[in-house]
């Protein structure tokens, strides 16, 4: 087993170049854009400038093996401000619909189409939340029914971010009534399509910067290249389901997606708790009360601790489950969930108790900490509620009951002379045992050279 929390060159580069366009970029305006709930097109045409807005950018961290170039990417960016975070990012979960889906020709046709390039930006929104099902997928009632070589949809869509403003809308629809949430699709429907509507952008709580909306398909008619993945993909993966059916087993690319993007999520709420904490610290160092920093009394210094004890533990977690998903390991006991609950909670808690110690300061808008309260409610909310998250993983735990955890469970890498010769093997320790019953016999020199191959490595 391999570990190291040691980044790589070009991840050390990306998350010092991240951390400074949310410092010199987003963070000097997001107090503007969260008060005017603006979209903020000038940050947006900076992160392009970067590199931080483009298909290829998002696709190269995503194949990182490590899976760790994304979530510390994420953090240093939500460190600046969720709701432009928000924002830029995005197209990215649409994106990460179009490659779970979509055939290579597709992902040539639409990948682009999300972002645009500088100069000529563009949007993509994944709408998959409705009114009546919020987190449950299974609720689905938008539906798309075959017209010749066209499919029409026909729905309610809820919280969707872009939505009505995107270039691409990626929508999920029920194509078939017997399969119900089993029998789910994902379509491409460019912006401005005929019976695409924008009901109204939301008025939110926080992430103010970003933009929500409820939408509504009134018969929209997209052609059936539009269809992700392809017409005959979707019968083989409806006949397959049919089969199946009754096992128990939820079969819908929506769900997969889902998956994907939890670690992602998770290292956004991160970012706003650690910028909470750092805050506050440096708040209470400076602060003064009965003739010293208020930092010096437990009651604030504690809770401080305790919360940067838990942001560590979530890093750990969401980088564990962003590793599991870039190397096809399957969140059996709930990992993907595990890490955003405990993210998304860690950030609601952080962002409290930095306007509880900062007083009456706290909370007034004169400082971010109120801002970032309202931003990080809503990661407790997205993605599945910490409610959903805590059924999925009960659920995972059920399910796995009688198998070892996930160290021991997963395929052993080294090989027959890693299992031979290994650290705490029985063929070492028998030498080692014999080297010290001889210690009297053998030459000192053997002894040390035993003793530095079993050493610990410094």
């Amino acid at each position: 087993m391999t570990f190291d929390l040691t980044p790589t060159a070009a991840q050390h580069d990306l998350a010092k170049r991240a951390h400074e366009f949310a410092s010199e970029c987003i963070r000097p305006v997001a107090g503007h854009y969260d008060r005017a709930q603006e979209f903020p097109w000038p940050v947006l045409e900076e992160a392009a400038r970067r590199g931080f807005y483009s298909p290829l950018f998002y696709r190269d961290l995503i194949g990182d093996p490590t899976g760790l170039s994304l979530p510390m990417f994420m953090e240093e960016l939500f460190w600046g401000c969720a709701g432009i975070g928000l924002a830029i990012v995005m197209p990215a979960l649409a994106l990460a619909a179009i490659g779970r889906a979509a055939t290579p020709a597709q992902m040539l046709r639409w990948a682009p189409e999300c972002f645009g390039s500088p100069g000529d930006l563009k949007l993509a929104a994944l709408a998959i939340s409705e009114p009546e099902g919020g987190s449950d997928v299974r609720n689905l009632r938008t539906r798309a029914v075959r017209d010749g070589d066209d499919w029409i949809i026909d729905g309610h869509k809820m919280w969707i971010g872009n939505g009505g403003i995107a270039d691409v809308h990626v929508v999920n629809a029920v194509v078939d009534e017997d399969l119900g949430h089993r029998g789910q699709a994902l379509f491409v429907v460019p912006g401005g399509s005929p019976g695409l509507e924008l009901v109204r952008k939301l008025d939110k709580l926080g992430c103010r910067a970003s933009h929500t909306a409820e939408l509504k398909f009134n018969a929209v008619r997209v052609p059936m290249e539009n269809l992700l993945g392809g017409v005959e993909r979707l019968e083989e993966s409806l006949a397959r389901k049919r089969e199946a059916r009754g096992n128990g087993r939820p079969g819908s690319v929506t769900l997969g997606t889902f998956e994907q993007t939890r670690p992602m999520v998770a290292a956004q709420a991160l970012g706003i708790a650690r910028a909470a904490v750092e805050y506050m610290s440096g708040y209470a160092s400076r602060r003064e009360a009965f003739g010293a920093p208020i930092i010096d009394n437990q009651a604030i210094a504690f809770p401080i601790a305790d919360l940067a004890t838990s942001i560590d533990a979530a890093r750990l977690l969401t980088w564990r489950a962003s590793w599991m998903a870039a190397n096809g390991v399957r969140f059996e006991r709930g990992e993907g969930s595990m890490a955003k609950l405990a993210a998304s909670e860690v950030a609601v808690r952080a962002t409290e108790q930095a306007i509880q110690t900062l007083g009456g300061w706290g909370y007034i808008t004169d400082h971010p900490v109120e801002k970032w309260y309202r931003d990080a409610k809503l990661y407790t909310i997205f993605e599945g509620t910490s409610e959903i998250q805590r059924v999925v993983i009960s659920h995972a735990l059920g399910a796995a009951l009688d198998r070892p955890p996930l160290h021991v469970d997963l395929e052993p890498s080294g090989g027959s002379l890693s299992k031979l010769f290994g650290r705490g093997t029985v063929f070492r320790g028998r030498v080692a045992d014999a080297a010290l019953n001889a210690r009297d016999r053998v030459p000192v020199p053997v002894l040390n050279f035993a003793s530095r191959v079993l050493r610990p490595p410094r």
